[in-house]
């Protein structure tokens, strides 16, 4: 093998197969062998009378006769300065072998990274830019969220001491339109605010203690007006095994309930809404917790089902047109289900409904309260557990033709008469379109009065609406004049 490399064809033929640069030198810093890609890169036609201390001079210099080294010849890598023919110089890697043998004294094999160098100045550039643009942004949304509040609440706050003084009915309905219109605009701001938040990472659980059955009642009172004014059936539900007071972030359990009864609300026009909570585990002072939001309302298909998570996403574009909002609830409340290391999903038909649920783990709190409440427990707890997903299976409430549609119908018109009569038009649309969606199926002259129906209502129009209501029941042969 030695006498192999002393030939040199050996060691010229191992140096251009390298992708680096190989430099081979004695014992006095001359140099005996470069490979071409040695030549290329320090720009040396020949390295007859250069020694490696012209290369390395940070490394090695000559004394006296003797080249001194500041460097191991053991073969680890080395960060160090080297120098062209020009006198320029570059960033490189290289490693010092040398052989005690005598056969071949030193060799160096390195690379340049100067190009390494800069791409990683660059990514750091790039990096900092980021952060940079990412806190302009934060800046941005929070001060945009803030000034857009404020004279939204000026609104709110002056329109809601106008209605309590108001008496003419006309007056008082555009008022609460604008109260409503002024509290979906400071939901829509807060869902931005916190995606905003989200997105950046700096959102975080504030765990407190907080009563459970408080919680729930709390959300329960906030959803039930407008559920019942639907003329929606509301049942709330909670195990009678799980404690009461527990550890976590109380405010954002009732962010993500309200967005999912909001949710159900606006997309049920018929039939009943439930939340159900029950405990599926529990490991010493942990808890699972499981919440069902239920509803009979439009459904969706199964195709459709990627989409609700995902930020500014909704099934399809009617359903922004028709109902509204932006797509970043379900988005929202899926990031801090996560963040309360949980998981969320839906199970749903189109036309019979949905049902969201979401679970969560919580701390137990080491209080008295923490026992069997069953029988201290004031809300109503009707049992849906054997209903949850037979909701979807009974049909004839929606089937139109049945007794049991005819029957929902009849309650529907009763109640739009009487919201006609007592000049609450809001109500009034809820059930119009409560009776538009018993109708699914119906002929088509059917169809088209329910549809009339509800525009008379839009246009607040007393007298064509009770002429629709009366040839609707004609036409379907159920309730009276009266």
């Amino acid at each position: 093998m030695k006498e192999i490399l002393k030939s040199g064809d050996y060691l010229k033929r191992l140096g251009d197969c390298l992708f680096d640069f190989m430099i081979v030198f004695e014992e006095d810093g001359s140099i005996m062998y470069a490979n071409e890609e040695a030549h290329t890169i320090l720009m040396y036609d020949s390295f007859d009378d250069k020694g490696i201390q012209d290369i390395f001079p940070t490394l090695f210099a000559i004394t006296g006769d003797k080249l001194a080294s500041s460097v191991e010849m053991d073969g680890r890598m080395v960060a160090v300065a080297a120098y062209r023919s020009n006198s320029t110089c570059f960033n490189a890697e290289v490693r010092f072998m040398g052989d005690d043998e005598g056969v071949i004294r030193n060799v160096c094999i390195g690379r340049d990274i100067s190009g390494r160098d800069s791409m990683m100045r660059e990514i750091e550039k790039i990096k900092e830019n980021t952060i940079n643009m990412s806190k302009i942004k934060d800046e941005f949304v929070a001060n945009v969220t803030h000034e857009l509040r404020t004279p939204v609440n000026g609104i709110l706050g002056n329109i809601r001491e106008l209605i309590n003084t108001e008496k003419d009915k006309s007056r008082l309905y555009t008022m609460e339109m604008i109260e409503k219109s002024c509290a979906d605009m400071n939901a829509l701001i807060n869902n931005i605010l916190d995606f905003s938040k989200l997105q950046a990472g700096k959102f975080e659980i504030d765990e407190r203690e907080f009563s459970l059955r408080d919680m729930i009642n709390y959300v329960k009172s906030n959803h039930a007006n407008k559920i019942h004014d639907k003329g929606l059936d509301f049942f709330v539900s909670v195990a009678p095994d799980i404690p009461d007071i527990l550890i976590g972030d109380e405010l954002r359990l009732e962010q993500i309930l309200n967005n999912l009864l909001s949710n159900a609300t606006k997309f049920t026009s018929v039939g009943k809404i439930m939340l159900e909570v029950v405990q599926t585990a529990r490991t010493g002072k942990k808890i699972e917790l499981f919440f069902m939001v239920m509803d009979t309302g439009i459904g969706i298909a199964d195709k459709d089902k990627d989409k609700l998570f995902k930020e500014f996403s909704q099934v399809d574009a009617s359903i922004s047109r028709q109902y509204g909002g932006t797509g970043l609830g379900l988005n929202i409340s899926k990031q801090l289900v996560t963040l309360m290391d949980g998981n969320i999903s839906v199970d749903s038909k189109p036309g019979k409904g949905s049902n969201f649920n979401f679970s969560v783990w919580l701390s137990v709190a080491d209080t008295e309260e923490n026992r069997s409440i069953a029988n201290d427990f004031h809300i109503d707890t009707a049992s849906v557990a054997d209903s949850q997903m037979s909701q979807f299976d009974d049909g004839e409430t929606f089937s139109f033709g049945s007794v049991e549609n005819a029957e929902e119908i009849e309650k529907r018109l009763m109640k739009l008469v009487l919201c006609v009569e007592m000049d609450t038009w809001d109500k009034a649309e809820n059930f119009a379109d409560a009776i538009k969606q018993l109708t699914v199926g119906a002929p088509r002259d059917i169809a088209t009065t329910t549809l009339k129906l509800k525009m008379a209502v839009q246009k607040e129009n007393k007298e064509k609406t009770s002429e629709i209501i009366d040839e609707l029941r004609e036409m379907i042969g159920v309730g009276h004049n009266g």
